[in-house]
C-alpha cells in the first residue's frame, strides 16, 4: 500500500507521495486538495495522511475504504 500525505508548502497545498519530491496534485486550498485526492485515488489503494497546516498530523484515510485493515467505523 502506498503512502500519501497532504502537507502546506508556501501558499500551496499539495499531494505528495512518500518517497517523492514532487507532489502529485496541489491546490490552493486544503479542502480542494481534499477533493481532488478523492479523484486521484479513486483507482488506487494506499493510505493519505492528512497534515494540519503546521505539520502536525490532523487525520488519514485509507483509499479504497474496503482496504481499511482496521475494523473501525473511523
Amino acid at each position: 500500500m502506498d503512502n500519501y500525505h497532504i502537507t502546506k508548502k508556501g501558499d500551496k497545498w499539495n499531494l505528495t507521495k512518500e518517497g517523492n519530491e514532487r507532489p502529485s496534485k496541489s491546490a490552493e486550498t486544503k479542502q480542494e486538495l481534499i477533493e481532488k485526492t478523492k479523484e486521484f485515488m479513486a483507482d488506487k489503494t494506499g493510505s493519505v495522511k492528512i497534515h494540519k497546516e503546521d505539520g502536525k498530523l490532523q487525520e488519514e484515510r485509507t483509499y479504497q475504504r474496503k482496504d481499511d485493515p482496521k475494523n473501525s467505523k473511523g
